[in-house]
């Protein structure tokens, strides 16, 4: 599980770079791929499993995690739009922050 954290790390940096040089649709990808992979973190930490896909995620986080399920199902739009259109600071900006709070939790739940 320690490359699940290195991989949030390097999104998280890729992200803060993308952010100052005001790339907000690579921005918000990088982010919500280091939301996703502390998904991911935190359900293995709960079932020792990781999920296959958006779908299996999505589910697992429903059924163990419902408040982070809420929030990441609303932050998934902001991503699913950067596909094909332009994100803004304000949204960008949401992304980081949840992706900063998923981390802290990460934190207080690791075992040691």
């Amino acid at each position: 599980m320690k490359e699940l954290l290195e991989n949030v790390k390097e999104f998280m940096e890729s992200g803060e770079d993308n952010l100052i040089k005001k790339r907000f649709n690579a921005s918000a990808s990088d982010f919500f791929k280091s939301i996703v992979i502390l998904c991911d973190y935190l359900i293995y930490q709960e079932i020792k499993r990781l999920p296959k896909n958006h779908n299996d995620r999505f589910n697992l986080l429903k059924i163990y995690f419902g408040e982070i399920y809420i929030k990441v199902n609303l932050l998934f739009e902001i991503y699913i739009k950067s596909y094909n259109l332009r994100t803004n600071l304000k949204e960008v900006l949401a992304l980081k922050n949840y992706s900063n709070e998923l981390k802290g939790i990460v934190k207080n739940k690791k075992r040691p």
